[in-house]
C-alpha cells in the first residue's frame, strides 16, 4: 500500500511538471521574437539586386544557364503558401502559374496588398530576380513574409522554374557574350 501512495505522488508531480512545460513552449509561441539581422544594411537601388553588382556577373547569363528542375527543388518551400499548378487558384499567396509575362498584382482570385497593387508593371525575369532577393525592399509594405533568396545562382533557378510554369512560357534570354 506504501508503494502505490508513493507513485500517486510521483504522478501528480511529473503531471504537474510536465503541464508547466506544455503551457512553458505554448506560451514561447506567441511571444514576439525579435528579429536579428546579421551584419548591415547595404542600400541598393530599387530594381536591381545586389548580388548582381558585387557578382558582376549579369542576371541573364545566370538564367541562361539556370535549370528549372533545381528551380523547382528551391521552390518547394513556396509550395506552403502558393499554387504552381494551372487552375489550382491562391493559397495564402496568389498561384504562380503562368507567373512569368504577368502583370504584377494581377492573379485572379487573390486580394493583393495596396503596395503590391500600387507597384505596377509586368512580372519579367528581373523584376523576379528583385523579388525574390527581398519583397520588401521592392515593394515597401509588402505583406508577404518571405525574407529573400540570398544567392544570386538559387534565384535564377528558382525564376527559370517559373517562367516553364506556362503553356507558352517566355523565352529566357540569351547569355550575352562579352567582347
Amino acid at each position: 500500500m506504501n508503494t502505490f501512495r508513493m507513485n500517486k505522488i510521483l504522478g501528480t508531480v511529473l503531471g504537474t511538471l510536465l503541464f508547466l512545460q506544455t503551457v512553458h513552449i505554448v506560451d514561447g509561441a506567441f511571444k514576439p521574437h525579435k528579429v536579428v539581422e546579421p551584419g548591415s544594411k547595404v542600400a541598393v537601388k530599387e530594381g536591381q539586386p545586389a548580388e548582381a553588382k558585387e557578382a558582376g556577373v549579369p542576371f541573364d547569363s545566370l538564367l541562361a544557364s539556370a535549370s528549372a528542375e533545381r528551380g523547382a527543388e528551391f521552390a518547394k518551400p513556396c509550395a506552403i503558401c502558393h499554387n504552381f499548378e494551372e487552375g489550382q487558384g491562391p493559397k495564402i499567396g496568389p498561384a504562380l502559374y503562368g507567373v512569368v509575362g504577368r502583370p504584377v498584382a494581377s492573379a485572379p482570385g487573390f486580394n493583393y496588398s495596396a503596395p503590391l497593387k500600387a507597384k505596377g508593371g509586368t512580372w519579367t525575369f528581373d523584376a523576379l530576380n528583385t523579388w525574390l532577393t527581398d519583397p520588401r525592399v521592392f515593394v515597401p509594405g509588402t505583406t508577404m513574409a518571405f525574407a529573400g533568396l540570398p544567392s544570386e545562382k538559387r534565384r535564377a533557378d528558382v525564376v527559370a522554374y517559373l517562367q516553364s510554369l506556362s503553356k507558352n512560357p517566355v523565352p529566357l534570354p540569351k547569355a550575352k557574350s562579352e567582347k
